[in-house]
């Protein structure tokens, strides 16, 4: 039932180029381009009735590559939970017209399940389907807030198809000035 509901959904948000609603996004993540010091907070033992949060602090590094229709993002952060370190390639669709997140938590070693999704109106939402601890749940990424110097990241997960959403991991980024460079 569940991945008939995301296959529907999938097939509503996968607009062909020929569509009269689809515009090209391939700029959406231009924003991003840059170093930005980042506040993480995570949900510990989401979608059990946990409310404690740990919190770190860190360094996000966003890169285009692909001639700007992907870019390569890497988060260093540190907080009383232990070190951690992310990288996600998020790759853009000419057809679709949507983006693939695709992240690595580089300790685990492997892809997660790619999300995927689209900005509309200054705001990106992307989504997926996954299993925490043995259940189908769906999974929600929000990027809003969106200003030159910052913006927010939120994801969330559903284990009612959707129809409730708990967050777990909310990061807020404030663009890292360039400095003058080295004085000789």
């Amino acid at each position: 039932m569940i991945t008939r509901a995301v296959l529907a959904f999938a097939l509503l948000l996968d607009r062909g180029p020929d569509s009269p609603t689809a515009r090209d996004g391939q700029h959406d993540f231009d924003f991003a381009i840059g170093t930005w010091k980042t506040h993480l907070s995570r949900l510990m033992h989401p979608l059990t009735g946990a409310k404690t949060w740990v919190e770190y602090e860190g360094m996000t590094v966003v890169r285009r590559v692909a001639n700007g229709r992907a870019n390569l993002v890497e988060l260093v952060a540190d907080g009383p939970a232990g070190h951690f370190e992310g990288v996600s390639l998020r790759l853009y669709n000419p057809r679709s017209r949507q983006w693939s997140l695709n992240f690595s938590n580089i300790g685990a070693g492997t892809l997660s399940q790619p999300m995927i999704g689209e900005f509309k109106n200054g705001r990106g939402e992307f989504f997926d389907q996954e299993t925490l601890d043995g259940r189908a749940i769906y999974v929600r990424f929000v990027i809003s807030d969106i200003t030159p110097e910052s913006c927010r990241f939120e994801q969330a997960f559903s284990a009612d198809g959707g129809k409730t959403w708990e967050a777990n991991w909310i990061a807020t980024d404030t663009r890292v000035k360039e400095g003058p460079g080295p004085t000789r």
